[in-house]
């Protein structure tokens, strides 16, 4: 059983997932030159790959109205509000739920209160039958069920762009669906915001990523969009500040060069503008999952806010302090396989605001003493976001009975996901080499802009790019989002859209069917 792809593709994924690959017995895989085969008959995998589980969008707004007897410390707080969005429908989408309930722990015994607590899920996971713990969801190997309680205001076909953004202004007129909850804030409240999704550069994926989906799925969220929506929310006067954690892969780009200063708005990153995010805790790890997990348990840089929120005094700590220890443990703790946690907007008030301004504190750490450098526990291994549905099929592959449905449907599974990225990869490339020469196109298509600027100046030429893309060539998929920098550039680059369409209709003769099909999908933009 092999697959064989170019340099840019699926190999160098699978290559560094370590398939066939164990730190003391043969090595069975080969990545030689520009070609890969991957061999499923093998030992166990692995050291450290780059794999990770899909992942959510979580969004956190709540104020701190905390009810611990703490009067003064209440009084000009205000009030707040935390929302969580669940967009992926996917067993192997536990890691985003395992952090956006991991969350929702932690602000609940932070002492706030469920009705300035806004959930987003589609709600598929914990009953999965898939889950080998029903009713059941962990973020860390050892740790406790973080599901249960979980508000659910927002669920199914009611997690949207559209949604998100009505919660976020308070215009309840706007929602569709769902509870009704809204960001009800006033001009003295602290906002938080805890987002947690697939990403790439200048989007995020809140859309359905299933294998059977049967129905049309959201757009991406684009930056521009998002930022537009947080200065209405700015020229509102509806808030006092804000703190903004988002998590996915290039998550960097959607504040990079867009989030102004003078919003009252703080925000941190897992990633910077080019780079992936990391699972953690995942199948192979020195802190693996319990044996019966084929998936990976938490996504490193929530993960590590989380457990520094955990254990923590909160009122002690400012939110300057929570950045270096979380910058520290996604990077210097993994060496190679890691991200850089960056901050955007108005850095100020990281120096001088507490976390108990929008998360609360757990008063069994009111003792806890804040100690400068890491504190944190080692995750031991993490796994590039990217790859996640391969690393669970993979293991689903692995542990299956010889012979059984489950194996051969995991095996097809599998090679269907590299068929869509080897499709999508070599349709880039052909498109760069149609429109720039076959020997520049590489390097326009990869161009970063320097720091400071956005992804992109033309922001409905970049959607309109992604549109004509899946019209000729089929659904880009979380796995196509690594190529969104690319459009931008084809748009930084002045290429008409007809000339796009021209150069499509050659890279794609057949456009693709079935599941990969933008009709069965939906469009990105």
């Amino acid at each position: 059983m092999t697959i064989q792809s170019g340099p840019d593709g699926p190999s160098s994924s699978l290559d560094r997932m370590g398939i066939g690959t164990t730190g003391t017995s043969t090595r069975h895989n080969v990545c030689k030159n520009d070609d890969f085969m991957v061999d499923f008959h093998v030992g166990s995998v692995w050291r450290r790959r780059n794999l990770k589980d899909l992942r959510l969008s979580s969004v956190g707004v709540f104020n701190s109205n905390i009810d611990h007897g703490k009067e003064k410390e209440r009084k000009n707080l205000g009030r707040g509000f935390y929302a969580i969005v669940d967009v992926v429908e996917l067993f192997n989408s536990v890691i985003i739920l395992a952090d956006v309930c991991h969350a929702y722990q932690v602000l609940k015994k932070g002492g706030l209160k469920d009705e300035n607590i806004i959930v987003f899920m589609y709600d598929d996971i914990a009953f999965n039958e898939e889950n080998p713990r029903k009713g059941i969801i962990i973020n860390r190997p050892d740790g406790d069920d973080v599901y249960t309680g979980v508000p659910k205001d927002y669920t199914g076909k009611d997690v949207t762009v559209g949604n998100f953004f009505a919660v976020l202004l308070g215009n309840k007129t706007a929602l569709t669906g769902g509870s009704g909850k809204v960001v009800d804030s006033g001009p003295n409240d602290h906002i938080f915001i805890f987002y947690t999704d697939h990403g790439g550069p200048g989007v995020l994926g809140l859309l359905d990523h299933r294998e059977d989906v049967r129905m049309p799925t959201n757009p991406y969220l684009y930056a521009n969009d998002l930022i537009d929506v947080l200065k209405k929310k700015h020229a509102s006067g509806s808030y006092k500040s804000m703190a903004f954690y988002l998590e996915a892969c290039e998550s960097g780009s959607i504040f990079e060069g867009l989030l102004p200063e003078g919003l009252n708005i703080y925000a941190t990153t897992a990633s910077n503008a080019e780079e992936s995010s990391w699972g953690t805790y995942c199948p192979g790890d020195f802190i693996s999952p319990p044996p019966e997990y084929e998936t990976c348990l938490g996504d490193l840089y929530s993960v590590a806010w989380m457990e520094d929120s955990d254990v923590h005094n909160l009122r002690t700590e400012t939110l300057q302090q929570q950045y270096q220890l979380v910058k520290w443990r996604t990077i210097n703790e993994n060496g190679e396989y890691g991200s850089h946690v960056m901050q955007y907007g108005d850095l100020k008030l990281s120096k001088d605001q507490h976390l108990f301004l929008y998360m609360g504190t757990n008063p069994a750490n009111d003792n806890s003493t804040f100690r400068q450098g890491n504190s944190l526990p080692s995750s031991a291994g993490t796994v590039n976001q990217r790859d996640a549905d391969l690393l669970h099929f993979w293991h689903k592959y692995r542990k299956a009975p010889e012979g059984s449905a489950r194996k051969i449907n995991a095996q097809k599974q599998f090679f269907d996901v590299m068929a869509h990225r080897m499709h999508v990869d070599h349709s880039m490339k052909l498109v760069g080499g149609l429109l720039f020469g076959f020997e520049r196109g590489p390097e326009v298509l990869k161009a970063v802009r320097p720091a400071g600027h956005p992804l992109v100046d033309d922001w409905g030429c970049l959607k309109a790019m992604v549109r004509t893309f899946e019209t000729h060539c089929g659904t880009l998929s979380q796995y196509g989002m690594k190529h969104m920098r690319a459009f931008a550039n084809i748009c930084n680059a002045g290429v008409e859209e007809q000339q796009m369409a021209s150069a499509l209709t050659q890279a794609c003769s057949k456009v693709p069917s079935g599941s990969w099909s933008s009709i069965h999908r939906g469009f990105s933009a």
